[in-house]
């Protein structure tokens, strides 16, 4: 009978127990989390509701407290806060998804096949592709228009070069737009052959022709939005900063967002034209969970391989040419005023010394010295040496691309000269605030991030060169590395108390990982498996 007595009053002890128990919504067990705290801090469990941690800890103490439908016991596997891409172009990757794909192509010809093949299955009023890179042909020169006129001779034809910095077109689209060799565009180039176009476009000049491309239909953007944010959460991407968006591109995504048909996190920086000024500028900051509008993005110069980038002495390769400065100082100026009085962030590409100088400068004099409006230099990819410290002296944010060090690795130093030290200095620039952001700049680069995370820290490409990477003393250690991409890239969007770390009162977003990134040989971080992705505590992969 005292046995019996003992056994029942365990059970109701048992039951009390349970019956105390939180119910929440997930609860992780027996992983290996890596938290991001601000002690980076590792343990193996959590809880979720309502789409936010609510727990961390050890698994026993998750599980004496909580009880849930959904219980996930993950056997060891690492679990990480979710991606943050801190400079992308989301809308325009989605976009592309609709083009003829010209990345990895080995020649023009190619490209002729591609988009002949491409025309042929969709046959649209235009014939659109991108990310052709002449850097990597036999004959590493910009290509002219002439087999493109014999292939399309009544169709127009706009190609985007990787960078987004250059365009070839053919003699259709140049008739379209008007453009002849007496063609002037500030802040862009038209390359002419024995004084006619050749067909390639330069930043600014671009927009001649591109503005005359119809509009995607509200139902096949929405479709390729959708493709778009699935690939993204296949490699374990949450949220992402989309660099540059229109109005009515801002408010599809709002739309889709709060119709809960796009569940990514979208920090939108705006284009500076007068539309979103008047919407969205001069009403102050739109903040919803999963979008968030206080910042404008300017174009100081443009990219280093289609030499638009502008630097302080003309290029080693090419010495009549020094880049482009795409707008003028009054225009950089008015726009920093207008920020400062709205209480928006200034985020600004600039690739070359002499670019990186001038929004340096010219941020110092609305920045005052120290502050926190975390305006920020985009790419900051050549810094001239007498500039460094004015990143720290005014808080201005180095938004970098791990990934741009490794594609321009080869050819940059012929760009650049000796010049190529004070390129991609990641570590340098990170002295100078203790933090800093980073992203890929997709589709300029691919969406993946762990090949962010491997560039930053190896600085070699995927087939393990250079042996001992390039300039790595340069390169990142793994810890400064994860906090670039979760939470310090929440901290370049204002967004640091919400997300980018696994702690209680943030969303619950989240990837699950095969292999332990911050201890795997080098070597096997670009193959690593993303085995699950989670957005508010919900899987999406």
């Amino acid at each position: 009978m005292k046995i019996i007595y003992i056994i029942q009053t365990l059970l109701l002890t048992l039951i009390i127990s349970c019956n105390m128990k939180q119910e929440v919504d997930l609860i992780v067990t027996d992983a290996k989390v890596y938290t991001v705290d601000n002690e980076f801090s590792v343990e193996e469990s959590f809880a979720v509701k309502d789409g936010k941690f609510i727990q961390v800890g050890t698994s026993e103490e998750i599980l004496s407290k909580y009880k849930s439908d959904q219980v996930i016991e993950l056997n060891g596997k690492f679990v990480y806060p979710g991606f943050i891409d801190a400079h992308s172009h989301f809308y325009g990757y989605c976009m592309t998804l609709l083009q003829a794909d010209l990345r990895g192509t080995k020649s023009f010809d190619e490209i002729l096949d591609i988009i002949k093949t491409h025309d042929e299955k969709y046959k649209s009023d235009w014939v659109v592709g991108r990310s052709w890179d002449q850097n990597d042909w036999e004959k590493k020169e910009f290509p002219t228009k002439e087999k493109l006129d014999e292939l399309f001779p009544e169709k127009p034809v706009y190609l985007t070069r990787v960078d987004g910095h250059a365009a070839i077109v053919n003699a259709k689209a140049l008739e379209l737009a008007g453009i002849t060799s007496k063609t002037l565009i500030a802040g862009g180039k038209i390359y002419l052959q024995n004084g006619e176009p050749t067909g390639v476009l330069i930043d600014n000049a671009m927009e001649l022709v591109r503005k005359l491309i119809p509009d995607t239909e509200n139902e096949t953007a929405i479709k390729a939005i959708k493709q778009g944010e699935q690939n993204c959460f296949a490699v374990g991407l949450t949220s992402l900063c989309d660099a540059g968006l229109s109005k009515k591109e801002v408010l599809l995504l709002d739309s889709l967002q709060k119709s809960e048909k796009l569940k990514m996190r979208v920090y939108a920086m705006l284009s500076p034209n007068k539309e979103n000024i008047n919407h969205f500028v001069k009403k102050g900051i739109y903040k919803t969970d999963y979008l968030n509008v206080r910042s404008i993005k300017l174009f100081a110069d443009g990219a280093l391989g289609s030499r638009g980038a502008s630097l302080i002495e003309p290029y080693s390769d090419d010495p009549e040419n020094m880049g482009l400065i795409i707008e003028t100082n009054e225009f950089y100026h008015e726009i920093c005023k207008l920020a400062i009085e709205n209480n928006y962030q200034v985020n600004t590409h600039a690739i070359g010394d002499s670019a990186n100088r001038l929004m340096l400068d010219i941020y110092a004099k609305y920045l005052k010295g120290s502050n926190d409006k975390r305006w920020r230099i985009e790419h900051a990819q050549v810094i001239h040496p007498d500039d460094v410290n004015k990143f720290g002296e005014f808080d201005i944010v180095p938004s970098i691309q791990a990934t741009h060090c490794t594609s321009d690795m080869y050819w940059a130093d012929e760009r650049l000269g000796d010049r190529i030290e004070n390129a991609y200095i990641y570590k340098v620039l990170l002295e100078q605030n203790g933090w800093l952001p980073n992203g890929t700049d997709f589709p300029v680069e691919k969406i993946d991030p762990r090949l962010t995370f491997y560039a930053s820290v190896a600085r070699k490409d995927v087939e393990g060169y250079p042996e001992n990477g390039f300039q790595k003393e340069n390169g990142l250690m793994r810890e400064e590395t994860l906090k670039s991409m979760t939470i310090w890239a929440a901290k370049a969007a204002f967004e640091e108390n919400e997300k980018g770390s696994i702690e209680i009162g943030k969303f619950a977003d989240f990837i699950v990982l095969e292999n332990d990134i911050m201890e795997i040989e080098e070597n096997e971080i670009p193959l690593v498996n993303v085995m699950n992705t989670y957005s508010a505590g919900n899987k999406v992969k």
